[in-house]
């Protein structure tokens, strides 16, 4: 079974980061000289922030079979972020609508990101975070 780094990692690779010049960032990655150890903070930062929310929840007593689930987030220009949770296209096993609005309520309140740059300009960026929901 791969562990989260390892998914994370896959993950990250497919991701074509040349397209921007600076990643997404919250301000107490953007301390960090080094632009990969940068990322990886972002992302491990909120990895753990997802996790924290979602743990307290509902989400494991309601799927207990569920350990990980994709998220799809995406960080707006102005700093929003969006979240999505990505289901294989045939999974009936989970009320993919409750799982989604569940996502809604918990994930807010997230300390500022500030947006990926490219040519000094914000943009928009998407990626598929994995986050194990249950912890032994």
């Amino acid at each position: 079974m791969p562990s989260e780094k390892e998914l994370l990692q896959k993950e990250l690779k497919a991701i074509n980061w040349k397209e921007v010049d600076e990643y997404p960032s919250f301000a107490d990655c953007d301390k960090l000289e080094d632009k990969t150890q940068r990322k990886q903070c972002f992302f491990e930062y909120l990895t753990q922030l997802i996790q924290e929310k979602l743990q307290v929840d509902t989400l494991s007593v309601l799927y207990p079979e569920l350990d990980t689930i994709e998220v799809k987030v995406t960080v707006f220009p102005d700093s929003r972020m969006q979240f999505e949770p990505q289901f294989p296209k045939d999974s009936v096993a989970y009320d993919t609508i409750k799982i989604d609005s569940i996502l809604h309520v918990k994930l807010v309140d997230f300390p500022k990101v500030n947006p990926a740059i490219k040519q000094g300009i914000p943009v928009k960026t998407q990626f598929i975070l994995p986050v194990i929901i249950k912890v032994e």
